[in-house]
């Protein structure tokens, strides 16, 4: 007995090959990236579908409930116990089920009788079963019988059926077998995609990868930074400042240029009474911010070069990015 999966059976497998396929891949994401929402959505995602899933299934439940099963006498060809336990255990039966007005068919079933009552069921025996109309490979054993039904098996003679009519519940087939793959595929697929930046990113530089710098002072009151790098690196800026204070006195600056390999700095004078801060305070975070809507923004053709210049303005730090491109050169104020 065969048949071709439904529309709803294709759906379910597809659903559920998604469902493996993303909870496999987003634990195991979420263990490489060390992302914990990720681990805990992997492992909590069956949970939650097997829910959904026995809820929506209750309507079909409920209609399959008000059916009437068949009640059909049964033949024991053979049966094996499963187990050794004491209390109920899993005996296999084969029986020959002969339900009034249809013919005889096999079936295969597995039902727990109590370790006491084992003798009571034998090869040739007669017992009564029940089953969905629509399902006969669901069949159940009666335990308690009416008096009608206890007659008819004192007195039942039932021929054994072939074993090419045994019925069992239909195979999902391939076509349920290859929807269940794809959605496997698809939903690792999406926790990829999802976050293939973390799992794809670089790493970050060890301390003795990062960008080598060198410090030049001149005695005319400055200093230069040049760095292998771009000063737009994260944490690149703040280095080449702390490389800086390491080999000068950064606490009275006057002027700050930040260009894409240097960074260069002017010192107030001593004696002089000019508008000066401390170079450790400077906002270096928003530089990055600064070049990029700069160099967004300004019309000068493709950029070629941009530098950021900082000055002392009243008590704050006033910044300026100036690119330059061969349609000519524009500026842009931080906070313009």
């Amino acid at each position: 007995m065969s048949a071709v999966p439904g529309p709803v059976a294709l759906a379910r497998g597809f659903l559920t090959g998604v469902i493996i396929g993303t909870t496999l891949c987003a634990f195991v994401v979420g263990i490489v990236i060390e992302y914990a929402p990720l681990i805990v959505t992997g492992v909590g995602l069956p949970f939650a579908y097997w829910i959904l899933s026995y809820l929506a299934g209750a309507p079909r439940r409920a209609r399959e409930a008000a059916i009437a099963p068949v009640t059909a006498l049964a033949k024991i060809e053979s049966l094996r116990a499963g187990g050794t336990e004491t209390g109920d255990i899993p005996v296999d039966f084969d029986l020959t089920v002969a339900p009034d007005g249809a013919a005889t068919h096999r079936v295969e079933i597995t039902h727990g009788v109590n370790l006491v009552d084992i003798p009571d069921y034998r090869p040739g025996g007669i017992l009564v079963v029940q089953y969905p109309p629509d399902r006969p490979w669901k069949a159940r054993i009666a335990e308690r019988l009416s008096p009608e039904w206890e007659r008819r098996v004192a007195g039942a003679v039932i021929e054994s059926a072939p074993e090419s009519s045994l019925v069992r519940e239909p195979p999902e087939g391939c076509a349920f077998g290859a929807l269940a793959f794809l959605g496997l595929l698809l939903g690792a697929a999406l926790v990829l995609v999802l976050f293939r930046a973390e799992l794809f990113a670089p790493e970050a530089p060890s301390r003795a990868e990062e960008t080598q710098s060198s410090v030049t002072t001149s005695s005319s009151g400055s200093a230069t930074v040049t760095v292998s790098g771009s000063l737009l690196g994260e944490g690149e800026l703040r280095r080449a400042i702390d490389s800086l204070a390491a080999a000068a006195d950064v606490s009275r600056v006057i002027t700050v240029v930040v260009e894409e390999r240097r960074l260069t700095v002017v010192f107030a004078p001593t004696e002089a009474q000019v508008p000066w801060f401390d170079l450790r305070t400077l906002a270096v975070g928003r530089v990055p911010a600064l070049v990029a809507r700069a160099l967004g923004t300004i019309e000068v053709g493709t950029p070629r070069t941009w530098q950021v210049t900082f000055v002392p303005f009243g008590n704050a730090v006033s910044g300026r990015v100036i690119v330059t491109g061969p349609d000519g050169s524009g500026s842009l104020a931080d906070g313009g």
